[in-house]
């Protein structure tokens, strides 16, 4: 890869990585269900209107919307408001490549070489250690909705290999259309139309900079930047690049938020981020009906995946 490439390579993680600390600081502004769908919104608008029309079928535009928009996202925000730390959640959700390796297998027939199954245990035995910690010290329900929300991220990594979108940015806003509506509905439903009108009377700079950031900056900018990549280097050489999100989320918690990292959180953190590199390697037998999906650009982490969002 050229510098500027690899430059910008960090810098798209650097952005996903710090995105959960600025999710951290929105929730104390926003109900978690409005702040997700608020997110998409302006993800979406006025985007939608500079990238064309939709260049794949409405049914993975939805299912994809669903699964990552309303159900990674609005997992990982309850999580994250239950209590889950914004560092230890930017390492734990890379346990969405597992999933997608799993769900792949049981869906598209790819059969994962030696290799990666060893990447698989090992990052399982990481997410166990976080457990572990989690439970001595923080709520355990929380990092279970997040071990969830990775889990949906790799359902959705599945459903746009599937898709095989030939542009990743004009994918990702027309996706964004989809959860607005859900989870507006889910907010009124479960957080309360009160608690929702109070957030947005209460809307300051501060709100509107971080809605900002997460819309436009994780989203807009994060997975186009990812899109531009992957048509130019193979995913195998982007791809590892997505590993540094958890450093910089880590860190940046550490920085920000003050939040302490002890040495099981550190042994999670090899353990995974270890795991997820030997998972990511290539080596996959697949079948043929994986073959025309292996070209797909995968969901990046935020965010996302390789794409992963946020």
């Amino acid at each position: 890869m050229r510098p500027s490439h690899i430059c910008l390579a960090v810098l798209v993680a650097a952005v996903w990585g710090v995105n959960f600390v600025v999710i951290e600081v929105g929730l104390g502004h926003f109900p978690p269900l409005l702040f997700s769908a608020l997110r998409f919104l302006v993800a979406a608008l006025p985007a939608v209107f500079f990238v064309g029309r939709p260049k794949v079928a409405w049914k993975w535009l939805v299912g994809v919307g669903l699964v990552l928009g309303v159900a990674k996202f609005g997992l990982l925000f309850i999580g994250m408001d239950a209590g889950m730390p914004a560092g230890l959640s930017s390492l734990v959700v890379q346990i969405q490549a597992v999933f997608t390796a799993l769900i792949a297998f049981v869906a598209l027939g790819e059969r994962p070489a030696w290799v990666r199954v060893v990447g698989m245990a090992v990052a399982l035995a990481g997410i166990g250690v976080a457990a572990v910690h989690e439970g001595a010290s923080g709520p355990l329900t929380a990092f279970g909705l997040t071990v969830a929300a990775a889990a949906c991220w790799g359902v959705s990594n599945v459903l746009t290999r599937k898709a095989a979108p030939p542009d990743a940015l004009n994918f990702m806003v027309w996706v964004s259309t989809v959860p607005v509506l859900p989870l507006l509905a889910l907010s009124l439903l479960f957080e309360g139309p009160s608690r929702d009108l109070d957030a947005l009377r209460a809307l300051d700079w501060q709100g509107v900079g971080i809605i900002v950031y997460v819309a436009w900056i994780t989203t807009v900018f994060g997975f186009g930047a990812w899109g531009f990549l992957l048509r130019r280097h193979p995913a195998s050489t982007v791809a590892p690049f997505s590993l540094l999100v958890p450093v910089f989320g880590m860190s940046s918690a550490a920085l920000f938020l003050d939040e302490s990292v002890g040495g099981l959180q550190w042994c999670a953190a090899a353990l995974l981020v270890g795991g997820v590199a030997l998972t990511s390697l290539p080596g996959t037998r697949q079948k043929p009906i994986a073959e025309a999906a292996a070209t797909a650009t995968p969901v990046a982490p935020a965010a996302p995946t390789p794409a992963r969002v946020r």
